[in-house]
């Protein structure tokens, strides 16, 4: 596997893939603001079923996300797990390997950041970051249509693919967070989105904070051989 440096631009879709993690800590840096709209310009090329294009974005920096975090900070304060989700981010019975696999990688990242396995509070707060964008200058917000279905949102995961394996290109860090669907009500009501969509994920965008303990944490996979089977 190729080594890219977090903070490196990639030159290739190869180590753009190999490179790109969930960054949970940025940097304050500003981002371009053409740099998003070159990101988006691209991004929109993503495949799409019969040419659905599915995806409606809305993006939040500057004065626009210090309003939203304004906006949300008292609701944070009495609520910091948020409310109910509009679909399961998880099935609910979660079966192996797929639960130890989401168990490790919980584990590992909060040994990263020195929090104890019963330290709920902690959690907590670790957990809220994501309600910060983990501090990122830019946020993203990705809605469906209520009309769409299951095939739908495997075009908006591609369309959101694309943006990240793109910031790679440009030295840059995202974080895909699907933890915002339990404030899908709130986000709806700041954003002015009709009930006609569904919030289906956030993103944070940015530049990575190197020095942050919890960017270092890369989840395994498994190989190839554990769910490919080749047929001669």
């Amino acid at each position: 596997m190729l080594e890219v440096g977090a903070t490196a631009a990639a030159a290739t879709v190869s180590e753009a893939i190999c490179s790109r993690h969930s960054c949970r800590a940025f940097t304050s840096q500003r981002v371009d603001p053409k740099i998003v709209q070159d990101l988006l310009e691209i991004a929109r090329l993503a495949p799409s079923g019969g040419n659905l294009q599915p995806w409606i974005v809305h993006v939040l920096a500057g004065e626009s996300l210090a309003r939203f975090r304004a906006f949300l900070k008292p609701q944070l304060a009495a609520s910091p797990q948020g409310g109910s989700t509009e679909y399961p981010i998880y099935p609910p019975d979660l079966q192996e390997p797929y639960r130890s696999r989401r168990r490790k990688c919980g584990e590992d990242l909060y040994n990263l950041v020195g929090v104890a396995r019963d330290d709920r509070a902690g959690k907590l707060r670790q957990f809220a970051r994501n309600y910060d964008f983990f501090g990122a200058p830019v946020g993203m917000f990705f809605f469906l249509d209520r009309s769409m279905g299951s095939a739908q949102w495997s075009d908006i995961g591609m369309f959101m693919q694309n943006i990240m394996l793109l910031a790679r290109e440009r030295g840059l860090a995202t974080c895909p967070q699907e933890a915002w669907a339990v404030w899908h009500t709130q986000v709806s009501e700041f954003l002015g989105v009709g009930p006609h969509l569904m919030l289906f994920c956030g993103m944070a965008l940015g530049h990575a904070d190197a020095e942050a303990p919890v960017n270092r944490l890369r989840t395994e996979r498994a190989a190839v051989d554990a769910f490919v089977t080749f047929h001669d």
